[in-house]
């Protein structure tokens, strides 16, 4: 198991931080761990899908003040570039609330900065070995050093240096793609796309199942029963386009949902 000596400055923002009053972080010295047994999936995990989201109070409060250091929250990220040193955070951390009063989960791909609006998108690539993955930033922090970003330890896993700590990246910003929008006199007829499981004869496990689609995505988990039977299938969904879809069923397979696939209607 790696040991990571870390000074997290606790992205993770006290109360008054998060309902948008001026507070500051607590900065906190301990020993971070890698999980005792993490999944074998996580070098492989699909990237998260870049879109606008609303920007809330939460997490967004500025200036705000850590350590007797002040900082602004960017009005607009747009073109932001840097370079720097990442770290990462395990499972010191997993389960805890995050700036913008998500909890933080070390398995999926987020991070904590500083400036960054939360929500951001961002790409993070390690100049060592040129791996690259994106984040979404839902945390703030590292207020240690000349670390630029701190990655969730999928991140760390996804760009190699999880066993090291610490790693030489460039941080850019993504932003989502333009929506166009059409003439309603000519709208297409639109495909939606669900991630759907095999049939479930328990409808406890239907409610687990439904439980991890939550977690791994931003689509609607529900429970469909089956007609004149008493068996159930959970659907996440709808989702917008086949890229979208084929990328939740990856990571549907990659939580051993049963029997998961793409359906359209």
């Amino acid at each position: 198991m790696t040991i990571k000596r870390w000074s997290r400055d606790f992205g993770i923002l006290t109360i008054g931080l998060i309902v948008g009053c001026q507070s500051s972080l607590i900065s906190r010295e301990g020993i971070d761990f890698e999980p005792a047994d993490p999944p074998a999936w996580l070098e492989n995990l699909p990237d998260p899908i870049v879109h606008d989201e609303e920007r809330l109070l939460a997490g967004n409060t500025t200036p705000y003040s850590v350590l007797g250091e002040t900082y602004t929250v960017l009005s607009d990220a747009t073109g932001y570039v840097s370079e720097g040193y990442a770290s990462w955070y395990g499972s010191k951390f997993h389960g805890r609330p995050t700036a913008n009063g998500e909890r933080y989960d070390m398995y999926a791909l987020t991070a904590a900065h500083r400036r960054l609006p939360i929500p951001s998108y961002v790409r993070v690539i390690n100049l060592d070995n040129g791996r690259s993955t994106i984040v979404r930033i839902n945390d703030r922090g590292p207020f240690h050093g000349n670390r630029v970003i701190d990655l969730s330890y999928a991140a760390a896993v996804k760009l190699n240096f999880e066993k090291v700590g610490t790693a030489r990246v460039r941080v850019e910003v993504v932003q989502a793609p333009p929506q166009t929008r059409s003439n309603p006199a000519t709208l297409p007829i639109v495909t939606r796309y669900f991630v759907q499981t095999r049939t479930l004869n328990d409808l406890d496990a239907a409610d687990a199942v439904t439980k991890v689609f939550g977690r791994i995505s931003d689509a609607i988990p529900s429970v469909v029963r089956i007609a004149d039977e008493s068996s159930y299938r959970v659907r996440a969904g709808p989702l917008v386009s086949r890229t979208q879809a084929e990328r939740l069923l990856a990571l549907a397979v990659m939580h051993d949902l049963p029997g998961p696939e793409v359906i359209e209607e």
